[in-house]
């Protein structure tokens, strides 16, 4: 139980930890594929390791939106379509602590949405058009 709580993913277990692949870097991830995990997203996440972050998959590639309400950390929102290959990358998108937050569109159909911490994505030269490798283990149509 202590583990659960000091966890930087608070509510995800081991088992929905993996992996992804972008521009030669390796990030452990939790893994949003269900209705409810997808809602808290990264929520009220205080830090993420360097390395970390958050893969939500999708049952169907379309344009997409995410919004940052109750998210604590700036991050970077990388979309990406059914191939994998990223169609859109946003840069350091900043907390919301408003009642009204803006939401940060993809621009085109997209499957899977990686959210890392900001600055990943340009530390790693992380582009539109590269690829996002996921782990064997990744269920690829948003079902658990």
């Amino acid at each position: 139980m202590l583990l659960t709580i000091a966890s930087p993913f608070v509510g995800c277990t081991e088992a929905s930890k993996s992996w992804v692949e972008v521009a030669n870097q390796r990030f452990t991830v939790a893994l949003a594929v269900d209705e409810p995990a997808r809602q808290e997203g990264l929520m009220h996440r205080q830090s993420m390791p360097l390395d970390h972050g958050m893969l939500f998959v999708f049952s169907d590639e379309q344009p997409r939106a995410f919004w940052m309400k109750n998210t604590l950390i700036a991050l970077d929102i990388i979309y990406a379509d059914r191939h994998g290959r990223i169609v859109k990358v946003l840069r350091d998108v900043p907390p919301c602590r408003s009642a009204s937050c803006p939401s940060y569109p993809s621009d085109a159909p997209a499957k899977f949405t990686l959210e890392l911490n900001a600055g990943s994505s340009v530390r790693h030269g992380i582009e539109v058009g590269a690829i996002l490798t996921l782990a064997p283990e990744i269920p690829r149509d948003g079902q658990p």
